[in-house]
């Protein structure tokens, strides 16, 4: 049977690639750090495969066709927004375990949309190089990797509690899949940040560490509880993205967490979190 052995929840600013000048050294050394020390305990996981759940950024399906929720199930390359240092390549995929997910969640009503081929943005590939692909450098073995993709980032937006509910479902497909892997859960995205607004720039620690706090205590109900006025209001458009965090936590049902690290980095225009998810 597959075991869930862990997880994250990171962010994916890309604003550290095209301008990494531009933030204080010593704010720039630590979440560069956290990076590093996410990808050696996921090393140290024997994670043979991550599931890394992100959201367009209307790159990839556009403004006519907005899915709630979709996994890749079979051949995977990107990132179609390549940065400075981050370039477009092939993905290993376990398109057995996505596979696996999408069905367990047809029986079960979730509706996944399904992408046969897939390209991801840097939600997914942010977080893929600096943690997976660095775990693989570390281990010396490969680790296959499975984006999951929710409406978090542009309206119409899938609820709090959906993401929630959504995840446990992966929990309850990955414990069920046949297969030996050791999987680990990546919720990638932005505390604290706005997007192509006037307040870009802008960051909101007191709404970051509330965040921040509510998943260090696995306080899912606080986090799902948020509105959508309320994060829009203190945490902007761009923190829509907490939803990443909850369908992931729920992915692990972790028993502890560890606060890495965070940075509120206006240079870089967001509030920066680096939480590992625990399950022993």
């Amino acid at each position: 049977m597959a075991q869930i052995v862990g997880g994250f929840l990171v962010p994916h600013d890309p604003v550290m690639f095209v301008a990494g000048d531009a933030a204080p050294a010593d704010k720039a050394e630590k979440v560069w750090g956290a990076f590093e020390t996410c990808a050696q305990r996921l090393a140290d996981s024997g994670a043979t495969t991550v599931i890394i759940v992100g959201n367009d950024h209307y790159m990839l399906f556009g403004t006519t066709c907005l899915p709630k929720y979709c996994i890749a199930t079979g051949h995977l390359e990107g990132p179609l927004d390549q940065l400075p240092g981050l370039k477009r390549g092939q993905i290993e995929n376990n398109e057995a375990l996505a596979t696996a997910i999408a069905e367990h969640g047809a029986e079960n009503g979730f509706d996944w949309s399904v992408a046969r081929s897939f390209t991801t943005d840097h939600s997914f590939s942010i977080p893929h190089q600096l943690i997976v692909r660095r775990a693989e450098e570390l281990s010396g073995r490969s680790i296959a990797a499975i984006p999951v993709y929710l409406a978090s980032a542009v309206d119409p937006y899938i609820t709090t509690e959906r993401s929630r509910e959504l995840g446990a479902q992966m929990n309850a497909a990955i414990e069920a899949f046949a297969g030996d892997d050791k999987v680990a859960v990546i919720g990638s995205g932005g505390i604290s940040h706005w997007v192509g607004t006037k307040e870009s720039g802008k960051v909101n620690e007191a709404f970051d560490r509330r965040v921040i706090d509510s998943c260090c205590s696995l306080d899912m109900d606080g986090l799902a509880s948020l509105s959508n006025e309320e994060i829009l209001e203190e945490g902007g458009n761009g923190a829509m993205e907490i939803r990443n965090f909850l369908c992931a936590m729920a992915a692990v049902n972790p028993v502890s967490t560890d606060l890495v690290e965070y940075q509120p980095v206006p240079e870089w225009v967001t509030g920066l979190g680096f939480i590992e998810l625990k399950v022993a």
